[in-house]
């Protein structure tokens, strides 16, 4: 099972220094909405070819999203089997729009 973080506890660990690769597995029409800063998009259905892209820099912890945490669960677990030790960000970027950042755009 893919260890999942919240998305109150990725801002606070972000806050007090941590460092993360975030990886968005939606699609670009979804990116487009609404991004994370700094967040790389490799859409879940190209992940398979496209996971050497999946470059986590030393120090960094990696961080899987998508809308709601069902795609990301699916990816975390795909990364996990490659040798990753992802975390699915609960609830996706919808919970991070309520919890976090209410100005980020909803769909």
């Amino acid at each position: 099972m893919i260890q999942q973080i919240t998305a109150k506890q990725l801002v606070a660990r972000q806050d007090a220094g941590e460092r993360f690769y975030l990886l968005d597995v939606r699609t670009p029409a979804e990116h487009a909405i609404a991004a994370l800063p700094a967040s790389q998009l490799i859409p879940l259905n190209e992940l398979a070819a496209r996971f050497p892209e999946v470059q986590v820099p030393e120090g960094q912890t990696l961080v899987v999203f998508c809308h709601h945490g069902i795609r990301s669960m699916h990816a975390g677990l795909f990364l996990a089997q490659r040798g990753f030790t992802p975390l699915s960000l609960e609830g996706g970027i919808e919970a991070w729009s309520v919890e976090v950042d209410p100005a980020m755009p909803r769909y």
